[in-house]
């Protein structure tokens, strides 16, 4: 495509993208169950306007637009309040889970090399379920990773004692989820943290997935074990604002337990010809959108909405989980918030996974083990019964072999 060489009229092209849209996964209707947390139309509106409201306006100018500061400030207070930060705590709003988990490895590196450990050589000790987002990081920043076999007992956990023994003197951080993204396990994270603290490793905890539904779970009577700042060794937390806080994208938190961690994380430059400049983030311009769509949806669900919405999924999971296993599909783990992620000992998973994207489902699979895998909103509270049935034909399909050969097609 080339540039037109005069413009053309705006409601003609607004028809165009609808159109374009066409072929894209139906979210709003429920049958997908990844990239979108649907928390239903009342809360997409308050993302739209919300963000439209500032859309122009650039949280990178703190000065010149106060009420973006404010509003920042304001999430980050709310966020610590929810996730036990204690006095001095402090963060920022990010772009999302991959620029959080990247600034808060820089900022640990940087505080590693402020306290006597070498410019270089760091590795990072992480689960075999931690996000691909820290090796990303790890490549950026020329940090070595090592990744550490999970329990063997079917819990799908990280193993506290195999990732201690990998900690060594190069080590800047260690990592734990709550919960892991493949399988939708919360990992030890009291455990990890007595090792961080007897080794005085950095721990950071990846609640990308469950910072925003982990506290409002255990305030619904979820057992959810303590995987935030209430445990004493974790030093920073990944939270997504645009997964479980049902906010605009993209924004997410990244969060310290103390001003003095923070402030490993922002640039601060002065040597060019420029004024000086400094940038929380890893981003320069930070759309104030993204701010004051997440301060907003936050006000207006407040704990109470939040409780609800969280509710609602947990409901859902406990439903598909029951639904599947009578079908015959063991659930990995034990998930307590809104992943799931089940298999079939009679059943290839692409096949599955391939029979029920022709019956109008886009969802997601994890490759250890291969299993199907769902990231389930409040929407899917109206679409569930559907989905079970859809999994019934399915599973008959791939027994029976009608779906071999489009598994082929497609994966080969």
């Amino acid at each position: 495509m080339q540039m037109p060489p005069e413009g053309r009229n705006w409601d003609e092209l607004r028809a165009e993208m609808i159109a374009r849209g066409h072929g894209d996964v139906d979210w709003r209707s429920g049958r997908t169950a990844v990239y979108v947390f649907n928390a239903g139309e009342d809360i997409h509106h308050v993302q739209h306007e919300a963000y439209g409201l500032f859309m122009s306006e650039n949280g990178l100018g703190p000065l010149a637009f106060p009420s973006l500061a404010q509003m920042e400030k304001d999430v980050i207070s709310m966020a610590l309040g929810l996730l036990h930060g204690p006095t001095g705590a402090a963060g920022a709003i990010t772009s999302g889970g991959t620029d959080s988990i990247t600034m808060a490895m820089k900022a640990a590196r940087d505080f590693a090399r402020a306290n006597g450990k070498p410019l270089t050589d760091h590795n990072i000790v992480l689960p075999r379920s931690a996000h691909l987002a820290f090796d990303k990081a790890a490549h950026l920043m020329d940090i070595s990773v090592r990744r550490v076999p999970l329990k063997t007992d079917g819990s799908y956990e990280a193993d506290p004692a195999a990732m201690a023994a990998a900690i060594d003197a190069s080590t800047i951080m260690m990592v734990g989820s709550a919960p892991n993204f493949p399988h939708g396990i919360i990992d030890p994270i009291a455990a990890l943290g007595e090792i961080a603290v007897a080794k005085d490793v950095w721990l950071h905890v990846d609640a990308c997935v469950g910072g925003y539904f982990a506290p409002f779970a255990r305030m619904n009577g979820v057992p959810v074990p303590a995987f935030d700042f209430e445990v004493p060794g974790v030093r920073s937390m990944s939270a997504d604002l645009h997964k479980y806080g049902y906010c605009a994208k993209g924004a997410s938190t990244v969060l310290f337990r103390s001003e003095d961690l923070y402030r490993h994380m922002p640039f601060s430059l002065r040597d060019w010809s420029g004024a000086p400049m400094k940038t929380p983030t890893l981003a320069g311009t930070r759309p104030g959108g993204a701010i004051s769509a997440a301060w907003a949806v936050m006000n207006v669900l407040g704990v109470s909405g939040y409780r609800e919405k969280q509710g609602i999924v947990c409901a859902v999971r406990e439903k598909i989980e029951a639904g599947v296993q009578a079908l015959g599909f063991e659930v990995l783990g034990r998930p307590l918030l809104g992943l799931v992620a089940f298999r079939h000992p009679e059943a290839e998973t692409l096949a599955l996974y391939s029979a029920m994207r022709a019956r109008g489902w886009f969802t997601s699979f994890t490759a250890e083990p291969a299993s199907l895998h769902l990231m389930l909103s409040p929407k899917h509270a109206e679409v569930a019964d559907a989905y079970l049935s859809d999994l019934a034909a399915a599973l008959a399909d791939v027994k029976a072999g009608v779906a071999a050969a489009k598994v082929e097609a497609r994966y080969s």
